[in-house]
């Protein structure tokens, strides 16, 4: 039977799976013109776009997407006639025009509309606010689809913008402002976006926004609750845009626009010149890792961006990996190894589809981040692995260059890499962009003497039959260790190492650098999907990935703990109780689930009326000195004064 989960990703799924194949694909959109009028108070868009495009084909309507919240008034065509509009049950609305188009002839089409937005509407992405007008501030995203938008996230365009809000009120927007006049108690906008990319974002915001200049880049901030962080992400930017710059080339935009949204909005999204972030992303603390992702997707994204979104991968992944990145760059190498760990294990979350099959996955879900971004990121660590950082970051540099306002696909990553590293990847990219599944060796050996010291002969056993990559063999011995590339192929490999000093352990992948299982690695992917199946209160299923994590390690205390924390959401307290003292006694990996068991101890103990064995617990709590995520501080309130349970989320 399935979970409501699987219900709804798999419906989204085949909802976005019939889109990318729609007749839009036969449409290419060239340039929009769009006049809106944004109403604070009332928190209404009134717009008219004119639209201009060539069909690839002879062509009598087109689909596009369009927000469910507005209501579409009329459709004309470059002759004032008439078209046919018509909503689909998905964020979608058919166009049928009054004479059918030739192929490649240029024609236009002029969409009038208006309606509501307050955030509350069905999004085009379930869940997720892109677009809402409120009284002080609003904020218009690309994925919203606030616009009638061809081809989502493959069909590049260029736009004029003109925006008309109250006097007082301020918008920033992707391109070049060239008009701002303030008319009869209303301010008139003007940007003009020439390039071909994804314009289309902007943001109004009552007042002026604060501009911060760091390192040559000036920063525009319409940060509202989080104004005091504005001079702190000012000057992060300025790093941040040096390092990239290095990195990935000259930058499409040197002014980038900051912008509080809202909670319910994604944590980021970057537009051309213009990123977006929630309140909580912003944070009491620099969020370095959102700020890395976003600027790296003015790269990856505004300047290029995948022609199809079977190749997401691409930008999602190497935006995902600037924040290991730039955690290497700020932190050193053992920040870059804990967040690789961390990216295998989301990798591995999700199993299917393959990379190359991204179109399949519901837009913002888990499984789109697990697959495009962390397996992408994953894919492209161990490609490092294998060019070498030389070959490696001068294919970062190049492909931006190459493809600068332009789409890419796979195949074209994968040739630009090879005409660097002068070798050739197609197993690499079949194994781990074509095909789905990681490969778990299994290590075999024997040693023998020789008259000049020693031969290890051995084998590496895995099930993956098409699998080809090389992989690190580290030799320990009596002497100095000793590493050798073994290319491992197929299902079964051999190998021999001649070695001076008598070998003492044979280790394959030590480093870890290969995204595969192990048990340690099956545990913590298994701990991620409960981690998962939590956040939306689907417990049942929690406790079953929690159970298979324990299946393999059965004193795992971090799982021990997961699901103490679902017991005691459930209200279920004795069974909670039982399992944060089996992870007090269990590995204490990681060690904060000490501190955190004592405290849901002594809450447990609270609820229940004993007092005296819930300061106990409060005490061990603070005699840890673990202050993750302020564990401290809560045992010194709960000293001072009993918990009291919170309405079950049940």
């Amino acid at each position: 039977m399935l979970t409501r989960v699987a219900v709804v990703a798999a419906v989204a799924a085949q909802m976005l799976t019939a889109q990318a194949r729609r007749p839009d694909a036969g449409i290419d959109v060239q340039k929009y013109t769009i006049e809106a009028r944004i109403d604070p108070e009332k928190q209404t868009l009134a717009a008219k776009v004119k639209m201009e495009f060539t069909p690839d084909a002879d062509a009598t309507e087109m689909t596009l997407g369009f927000h469910q919240g507005l209501d579409l008034r009329t459709v004309t065509d470059g002759a004032g006639d008439a078209a046919i509009s018509q909503r689909l049950p998905d964020s979608n609305v058919r166009v049928s025009f009054p004479q059918a188009l030739p192929k490649g002839k240029p024609a236009t089409l002029t969409f009038e509309y208006d309606g509501k937005l307050t955030g509350n509407e069905e999004s085009p992405v379930w869940g997720i606010k892109f677009a809402a007008i409120h009284e002080d501030n609003a904020y218009f995203m690309y994925p919203a689809r606030w616009f009638p938008v061809n081809d989502y996230t493959v069909d590049r365009f260029s736009m004029d913008l003109k925006v008309t809000v109250p006097t007082g009120f301020n918008v920033a927007a992707s391109g070049l402002q060239f008009s701002a006049n303030d008319v009869g108690g209303e301010r008139v906008v003007e940007y003009e976006f020439t390039q071909s990319g994804f314009p289309g974002s902007f943001a109004v915001m009552k007042g002026n926004p604060q501009v911060v200049n760091a390192g040559g880049i000036n920063g525009t901030f319409f940060f509202r609750d989080n104004s005091k962080m504005s001079e702190a992400y000012g000057q992060e930017l300025g790093k941040a845009m040096e390092f990239f710059t290095g990195l990935f080339g000259l930058p499409p935009n040197r002014r980038l626009a900051f912008v509080e949204t809202e909670s319910g909005a994604p944590n980021g999204y970057s537009a051309p010149g213009v990123v977006f972030m929630s309140p909580a992303a912003i944070g009491s603390q620099v969020n370095t890792r959102v700020v890395a992702n976003q600027i790296a997707r003015q790269w990856w994204g505004v300047l290029l961006s995948p022609a199809s979104r079977n190749h997401l991968w691409i930008q999602n992944g190497v935006a995902r990996y600037a924040e290991l990145l730039y955690a290497e760059e700020t932190e050193g190498k053992a920040a870059l190894n804990t967040m690789v760990k961390d990216t295998y294990v989301e990798a591995l979350t999700v199993e299917q589809p393959p990379m190359i099959q991204a179109a399949r996955l519901e837009d913002y879900s888990p499984e789109y981040w697990a697959i495009t971004a962390g397996k992408g990121a994953a894919t492209l660590h161990m490609l490092r692995g294998i060019m070498g950082d030389e070959a490696f970051f001068k294919l970062l540099k190049q492909v931006p260059d190459q493809f600068a306002g332009k789409s890419i696909d796979t195949e074209q990553f994968k040739r630009a890499a090879e005409d660097i590293a002068k070798d050739n990847y197609t197993g690499y990219f079949l194994q781990w962009v074509e095909s789905s599944g990681a490969p778990e060796f299994t290590l075999e050996y024997a040693t023998f003497r020789t008259k000049d010291g020693f031969r290890v002969n051995g084998k590496v056993m895995q099930d993956l039959d098409l699998f080809r990559m090389p992989v690190k063999l580290r030799i320990e011995t009596e002497g100095n260790p000793e590493e050798k590339t073994v290319i491992v192929s197929g299902t079964s490999t051999e190998f021999a190492v001649e070695t001076f000093g008598k070998p003492t352990n044979v280790v394959l992948d030590s480093a870890g650098e290969v995204l595969r299982y192990d048990d340690d690695m099956r545990v913590k992917v298994a701990i991620r999907r409960g981690e998962q199946f939590v956040e939306i209160s689907e417990f049942l299923e929690a406790i079953k990935e929690y159970e298979k994590a324990l299946q393999v390690k059965r004193n795992s205390s971090l799982a021990l703990y997961r699901v103490g924390e679902v017991y005691f959401l459930q209200n279920n307290l004795q069974e909670a109780a039982n399992k944060f003292r089996e992870s007090i006694a269990g590995d204490l990996e990681p060690s904060w689930v000490e501190v955190w068991s004592h405290l849901y101890l002594g809450k447990i103990f609270d609820i229940t009326g004993s007092r005296e064995r819930a300061v106990n617990e409060y005490r061990q709590a603070t005699r840890t000195r673990d202050n993750t995520q302020g564990a401290l501080e809560e045992a010194e309130k709960y000293l001072a004064k009993p918990y009291e349970r919170e309405r079950p989320r049940f």
